[in-house]
């Protein structure tokens, strides 16, 4: 008799969870908290679903490479019903620069390197209709979980045995699977309530330092995207980094982060006339914008309070928890800038269904989920981790007149700038190699490690920013003053707020 799974959420790493215990044979029940989507078009999901599961639903996102290959290699099906509703898949191809494009020549594993990209809520849509197709799965909505039922072995380790949860119609439920895999995101309550059973659980927590905002837009009918050209459609200008995000249906999106201590232009970026002039003022994204092209199709979505954390559910080998396997956001949260999270989530998931697979033993599923949690995911967690304090120190230097950057911090700076940055744009196998390590195909830094690279790297660096000059990208945007000017805000009012701390 196949096991039962109960599932806490239905966002993307519930639904993953869905698929991948579903096609490993175990009877898997979501319970989602949220109304079901409505039975209708993209557009009308995207502005009426009442998804406060997931708080961040209308942000832009981006399926990496690492998730777009385990949909087209697992679920073929899943693929096809993602394009039919208008997700698109975006070509290796397309990140390769102008000055390059003459010596690209394709390669099957091309396709390796692609994204899969939409709004967020069709994404989910398409995937819950999916999942529900499933023999094996379930979808209960309008579930409200409000607690875990748990015992003490022989070990002193919690077992957890069950949920109960309020249905729709006000009665009380309770369910006793065989396991419980919570993805109920960042907030999960199950985390507090196994604190209150006795559970101590080890958190690493670092700020990432930003807070996000996002608009959607429509391309108006008649009207195509913009051509690529040499300005990228996004960046990093250190007090503000910025990208589009193509979508479903003649939508696409535009996401800008600001680091915290950007006090003014946070403040300023809510508002969508500012948030519009912003955009206006990129060269590579102010043809998407320009109102000939495509008009605003919502209201600017705020998103604050962002860290990375990283949660023990294992110590010294031994399991504190058995029957309970969080995924997602709920046992590891990242910067969203990076758009790891949904790929976390859906890896997490495969792993969890090879752990259950491989063995009945409780312990020795727990262990084996978390280490392969840890040996998956661990490596690009502390890069991104890494890169998020470089990030946060480098917006508190761009505010102080007084700094000046050190011989080793100039020295690394020009050679990520004028080292990888050049050698990356130039040769298309090392943009490959670097972009096998960002969609997560690879270790995060073990393409820079190899000497061949490493010295390649180095010939560009060595040849000069006047020999590489055709490499540089353009003009990315304007300076920190330069925008302050255009949207009327003080360009010293944070640096004054910061002296007075």
């Amino acid at each position: 008799m196949a096991e039962k799974a109960i599932i806490i959420g239905a966002g993307i790493g519930g639904l993953m969870s869905a698929m991948a215990l579903g096609h490993a044979g175990f009877e898997v029940t979501v319970l989602d908290r949220d109304p079901p989507p409505p039975d209708t078009s993209p557009d009308d999901v995207f502005e009426n679903w009442q998804h406060s599961g997931v708080g961040h639903v209308r942000h832009s996102h981006a399926f990496l490479a690492r998730l777009y290959v385990l949909i087209r290699d697992k679920y073929p099906e899943l693929l096809g019903d993602l394009l039919s509703a208008g997700c698109r898949i975006l070509p290796f191809e397309n990140i390769i620069p102008e000055v390059s494009r003459t010596r690209f020549t394709p390669r099957p594993s091309d396709d390796n390197l692609n994204i899969l990209t939409s709004r967020r809520t069709t994404l989910e849509l398409i995937m819950r209709r999916f999942v529900e197709r499933l023999p094996h799965v379930r979808i209960e909505p309008n579930v409200k979980v409000r607690g875990l039922e748990t015992r003490r072995n022989d070990a002193g380790q919690i077992i957890v045995t069950g949920v109960s949860a309020d249905l729709a119609d006000g009665t009380k439920q309770e369910w006793q699977p065989d396991f419980i895999v919570d993805a109920s995101g960042k907030n999960a309550p199950a985390m507090d309530w196994l604190k209150e059973a006795g559970l101590e659980i080890e958190e690493e927590t670092e700020p990432a330092g930003i807070l996000y905002f996002t608009r959607h837009y429509r391309l108006h009918d008649g009207q195509d995207e913009p051509a690529r050209g040499s300005s990228p459609t996004s960046g990093d200008l250190g007090y503000i980094k910025f990208g589009i995000f193509p979508a479903d249906n003649r939508r696409f999106s535009v996401t800008l982060a600001i680091p915290e201590i950007e006090m003014e232009l946070r403040k300023a970026a809510v508002d969508p006339s500012a948030f519009d002039r912003i955009c206006l003022s990129m060269p590579g994204m102010a043809p998407w914008v320009d109102l000939t092209r495509s008009e605003p199709a919502s209201r600017v979505f705020g998103m604050g309070e962002l860290i990375s954390r990283w949660r023990h559910m294992v110590k010294d080998d031994q399991p504190k928890v058995l029957n309970y396997f969080p995924v997602g956001d709920c046992v590891i949260r990242t910067n969203p800038l990076y758009g790891r999270g949904c790929s976390f989530a859906a890896i997490s998931a495969h792993l969890l269904s090879d752990a259950l697979t491989a063995s009945d033993d409780p312990a020795v599923r727990a262990r084996l989920y978390h280490e392969g949690v840890t040996r998956e995911l661990r490596p690009f967690y502390d890069s991104m981790v890494s890169q998020d304090q470089t990030a946060i120190r480098r917006a508190r230097n761009t505010l102080d007149p007084d700094y000046k950057p050190r011989f080793k911090t100039r020295l690394i700076k020009s050679f990520i700038e004028d080292g990888v940055v050049i050698a990356t744009r130039a040769n298309v196998d090392l943009m490959r190699r670097a972009m096998g390590a960002f969609h997560m195909m690879e270790s995060p830094n073990a393409w820079l490690k190899e000497p061949a690279n490493f010295a390649r790297i180095l010939m560009y660096w060595a040849r000069g920013k006047w020999l590489n000059a055709k490499y540089y990208p353009a003009n990315i945007g304007p300076r920190r003053d330069q925008l302050f000017a255009r949207i009327g805000l003080s360009a010293t009012a944070d640096s004054q707020r910061l002296k007075a701390i």
